[in-house]
């Protein structure tokens, strides 16, 4: 096995080896080292690096696997962890010139468990300032890139862990989702991703109390992602927001023959670019293959649900970097000053209509959902904005026209952030024209996590996997 299909190895086969003692976690951390310095310097996904530290965690769990001992669901594996939660003792910088010199002094629960299972954290992934974007850029760190077209952003605000994944520069990887901060990197670079319902992974506070706020694994198969979901979820001590009893997800599914798909390729008000629509219409076909019905559907939902969205996120999420802007206002990216700015202005009755326009949405979508088994639609309206876009200034253009909301109004995302019970994973659809991956979102039921992992699998068994073999790699 050459670097490169190390590299990209799955990390369920990666554990299967190491068990078998036929591969190292030596052999691939240090081929993902070299791969990571190869692509770092065009892709710039990663902040800060501990390469030296995690040879030497690998070479203990090489001994660990050589006598036998016993290992975690994780162990020797490269993880990427997102630059915004915290590893005590280690930097973490929010990408964010007020944190350059922030030192972690304890480890957030998600990290604890990693840690806990043998993850190894060789790398801290980018993030736009606060990961308050859909695309990752900051005046620490610098532009983020998207391994299939360097043009174009790989998403955000997961972007750099992304990046990573596309690279082969990560096992696997964490992300944090309050807006599409999971699924539309998911979507722009080819992965897995998944959004949890609120409740089912812990968080640092004070975002473990807000229900469009989740963490969660992204990854290059559906295998992958459920090994880092089962590592990450469960109730904990610190986060009364947690769920009783923690919930394993198999790795193995029956087939969806039979089941009953939802659609909706604009969830009734998002303008989709052409080729968005060509590949998920394609999607559903590989779901009809399978033997599932497919009806398109009329959520009833208007654009009124993404201002509503929209001023929750400004209400909470802005309002709290408003705190720094006193202090620090100079320090930060135009777009999380403009952000801030906006939250600062927010009124409590914006955040109670919010809060009506979710009631209304789920008016529709729960009995939906119980005559369906998932929704499917697109990711994002757009296969990936620039890498250097700007949501405080630039204009989205879908289909020649300006859309009105430069900063959600592309990711189709958000909508099921105010839907937060609901989970959803982001699978690959196809290639858009530019080189750049477009995606589907899979919507279940409200804590059936189950029917989502089973829907997204059976789609990953028929369309093939990506980055494996012979399925699609970026060309760097």
């Amino acid at each position: 096995m050459n670097d490169l299909d190390l590299c990209y190895l799955p990390a369920a086969e990666a554990l299967r080896l190491f068990r078998a003692k036929t591969l190292s976690p030596v052999e691939l951390m240090a081929a993902t080292i070299r791969r990571a310095e190869a692509t770092q310097p065009k892709v710039n996904c990663f902040t800060y690096t501990h390469f030296d530290e995690a040879m030497a965690l690998a070479r203990k769990a090489e001994a660990k696997y050589a006598r036998g001992r016993r290992t975690g669901a994780l162990e020797g594996l490269p993880i990427g962890i997102k630059d915004e939660s915290y590893i005590k003792g280690k930097p973490t910088s929010n990408g964010s010139l007020i944190f350059r010199d922030y030192v972690g002094t304890h480890t957030s629960p998600m990290n604890e468990r990693i840690l806990a299972e043998g993850g190894i954290v060789h790398a801290r992934t980018a993030t736009p300032e606060f990961s308050c974007a859909g695309y990752t850029w900051s005046r620490l760190w610098g532009v983020t890139r998207n391994p299939w077209n360097l043009d174009k952003t790989p998403g955000g605000s997961s972007g750099g862990t992304a990046a990573s994944l596309a690279c082969g520069t990560s096992a696997i990887a964490t992300g944090s989702d309050i807006g599409g901060s999971i699924r539309i990197p998911a979507s722009n670079c080819g992965l897995v991703g998944y959004k949890p319902p609120y409740g089912r992974n812990p968080d640092d506070p004070p975002f473990n109390l807000d229900f469009y706020c989740h963490t969660g694994p992204l990854a290059r198969s559906v295998a992958d992602a459920i090994i880092l979901q089962n590592v990450m979820c469960g109730p904990h001590p610190l986060d009364i927001a947690t769920l009783r009893p923690k919930l394993t997800l198999p790795t193995a599914y029956r087939p969806i023959k039979g089941w009953k798909i939802a659609f909706s390729m604009d969830l009734g008000f998002y303008r989709v670019d052409r080729e968005v629509q060509k590949n998920t219409l394609a999607a559903l076909d590989v779901f009809r293959a399978l033997g599932a019905e497919v009806h398109e559907v009329d959520l009833g939902w208007t654009e009124d649900v993404l201002d509503a969205s929209v001023d929750y996120l400004e209400h909470l999420f802005g309002a709290a970097l408003s705190r720094l802007l006193k202090e620090h206002g100079g320090k930060f990216t135009s777009y999380a000053r403009a952000f801030a700015r906006r939250g600062q202005k927010s009124k409590a009755v914006a955040f109670v209509r919010a809060l009506d326009v979710a009631n209304r949405m789920y008016a529709t979508l729960g009995p939906l959902l119980e005559r369906y088994n998932v929704l499917v639609c697109p990711t994002t309206a757009i296969p990936a904005l620039p890498a250097d876009f700007d949501q405080s200034k630039d204009v989205v253009r879908i289909n020649g026209r300006a859309i009105r909301n430069p900063f959600l109004g592309w990711a189709m995302t958000t909508p099921f952030n105010a839907m937060s019970r609901c989970p959803v994973v982001s699978m690959p659809s196809g290639l858009a024209r530019n080189g750049v991956p477009t995606g589907i979102q899979i919507v279940g039921r409200s804590y059936c996590d189950a029917d989502v992992f089973r829907a997204a699998m059976a789609f990953e068994t028929a369309q093939g996997q990506w980055y494996r073999g012979a399925g699609p790699r970026p060309p760097l």
